[in-house]
């Protein structure tokens, strides 16, 4: 068996100790206590409803945690301002209002605020620091189109490339398929794989797919009811007893016909067996 990813962790950006949340209607989070490790690909899955955006929130400072603490390379988060925490964390959220017609190129220039002067306005460097991420996100041919005109997945690529336009440590993803077909939700997929692997960007990344789950990330925390009931590598997590329970669903774990990976499969109706 691989070694557990929370007992392993040695160099932890992010750290969440004993993390209660509440909303006015009641705890959301309970108890949650998460690494994230420098370098680490980690899907964060469970039932809707379970908490996985909220989870998602307080680790990126946007939300104080009612108990307990979230750590930012060993500080306090929030003791910490925006832009210092924009400096280290960028968020994809699941859907972005765009207001007006930003082009391409605007949007991926607004993942710098954080490095800007307020006065002085975006440098040199900075405009070339766009152009390069636009480039190594394969979007740099749509620079001058307006944002609300792109597809699905073009869109979550611009928003992407807008979140590294920030240089984050931290890269935390608010199901980032969502809406998407199945091309584009492989091609951003791999495009997070790739940044992970080739830049030694730290993920965390909500995620709906269970098998696209297992397929592009390295390790699995498993949200139930606002608490953690599993964590750990796609092997220690997508056990069947533990799925069928978390989702109260009749699915089956077998083996994925390309790779040793836990695959979900789901029984067909009855009046189709029949």
């Amino acid at each position: 068996m691989k070694e557990n990813y929370a007992q392993t962790a040695s160099a932890f950006l992010l750290e969440a100790e004993r993390v209660d949340f509440s909303y006015y209607d009641g705890l959301v989070l309970k108890e949650i206590t998460l690494t994230l490790k420098a370098g680490g690909l980690v899907g964060l899955i469970g039932p809707n409803g379970s908490g996985k955006t909220t989870l998602l929130r307080v680790l990126g400072g946007f939300l104080p945690p009612k108990r307990g603490q979230v750590r930012l390379l060993g500080r306090d988060i929030g003791s910490l301002t925006r832009r210092e925490v924009a400096k280290k964390i960028a968020v994809v959220p699941q859907d972005l209002e765009v207001p007006y017609l930003f082009s391409v190129w605007e949007m991926v220039m607004m993942g710098r605020t954080p490095h800007v002067h307020p006065l002085l306005g975006a440098s040199r460097q900075d405009r070339e620091l766009v152009e390069r991420v636009m480039t190594s996100v394969g979007i740099e041919h749509l620079s001058q189109r307006p944002f609300p005109e792109l597809s699905g997945g073009e869109r979550q690529k611009v928003i992407i490339a807008m979140a590294l336009a920030q240089e984050p440590q931290i890269l935390l993803l608010d199901e980032p398929t969502v809406h998407l077909d199945i091309n584009h939700q492989l091609e951003v997929l791999g495009l997070i794989r790739r940044l992970n692997r080739q830049r030694g960007l730290t993920v965390l990344a909500t995620m709906h797919d269970l098998n696209l789950a297992a397929l592009y990330f390295d390790h699995l925390v498993l949200l139930d009811q606002g608490t953690i009931v599993a964590q750990g590598t796609p092997e220690e997590v997508l056990e069947e007893g533990k799925i069928r329970q978390v989702f109260d669903a009749p699915v089956q774990i077998q083996r994925h016909p390309a790779i040793d990976l836990p695959h979900m499969v789901i029984p067909p109706p009855l009046d189709v067996r029949t």
